[in-house]
């Protein structure tokens, strides 16, 4: 659950993830997925698939659980995993992308150092969730050449009005 990139050891244990009520049964299947994977997983909500639930309000527990440093990386769920991504980049501190295979997985971990994954559940099977979700967590963040970058991308953020 380590990877190593330049001379940093990034340690991935604890995720958070939520998901709305239409995301609902592909959160668990992930739960239970990355717990057997070896990773402690603190669920953020919501606790069933038949109350309509509001995004926004998981999302942004997933990205609190980030920025406070209770969990490491955070997935977030809904149906495109579009508006959680949006509502998890207003949080100062979040990077969050959403991907949609093995390509965008790597780079958002590689090049971005993203802190948060964003999925559309009715856009991919469960499977795919499951192991799109491990490779991210597995991935590593390149640093070298793409800290600049990402520093700008913090200095943004840091003084947007």
């Amino acid at each position: 659950m380590s990877e190593v990139y330049n001379g940093n050891t990034d340690q991935v244990k604890r995720v958070a993830v939520g998901a709305d009520h239409g995301a609902y049964a592909a959160k668990e299947a992930l739960k239970s997925f990355l717990t057997i994977a070896g990773y402690k997983i603190t669920d953020v909500g919501t606790d069933n698939g038949t109350t309509a639930v509001d995004y926004p309000d998981f999302a942004y527990a997933v990205a609190r659980k980030v920025v406070t440093g209770d969990c490491d990386r955070g997935i977030m769920l809904d149906g495109a995993g579009i508006g959680s991504s949006m509502v998890c980049n207003k949080v100062k501190g979040i990077r969050a992308a959403l991907c949609w295979n093995s390509k965008t997985i790597i780079n958002s971990r590689q090049h971005n150092n993203a802190n948060v994954l964003t999925f559309g559940s009715g856009m991919h099977a469960v499977g795919e969730i499951c192991s799109m979700a491990r490779l991210w967590l597995k991935t590593g963040f390149e640093g070298g050449r793409h800290w600049p970058r990402i520093n700008k991308m913090m200095e943004i953020e840091k003084n947007r009005g």
